[in-house]
């Protein structure tokens, strides 16, 4: 089985990992600027996300007491059987592109020590040799 990631090229100050998509799709939803086409397609895209996207409730690894407290260490990977969530990530990478913000896509056998999973999502703690970023 194969993972992927969609991030952009700005890192996470906290993990110093490359920042996924949803964060900038949000800003630029409601950001005036943007033209009315791509707000609307960016609310769509984000909405069903919300509503068939669970969010994990773990991206430490630590059980230890007050583990809520850390700096989360964990990364979001979508599973390549995700299809339909793989397609709407798509659709949202060309979105953003076409807003001034390069996406890329990492593919990964081994991302780490997995926190939580679900049907279309792992979320994991990356091993020193994951990739994390382009390279």
């Amino acid at each position: 089985m194969e993972f992927l990631r969609f991030v952009l090229s700005t890192r996470n100050p906290d993990s110093g990992i490359e920042d996924g998509v949803f964060v900038v799709a949000y800003k630029l939803r409601d950001n005036p600027d943007v033209g009315a086409d791509d707000r609307r397609l960016l609310a769509e895209s984000l909405e069903w996300f919300e509503k068939h996207l669970l969010t994990p409730q773990r991206f430490n690894r630590t059980t230890s007491k007050g583990h809520y407290r850390r700096k989360t260490k964990g990364i979001s990977w979508f599973r390549d059987t995700a299809t339909e969530c793989v397609e709407r990530m798509e659709r949202l990478k060309t979105l953003l592109e076409s807003n001034g913000h390069p996406v890329t896509v990492l593919r990964e056998k081994r991302v780490g020590y997995v926190v939580y999973e679900d049907d279309v999502q792992v979320v994991a703690e990356p091993f020193a040799d994951t990739q994390t970023g382009p390279e």
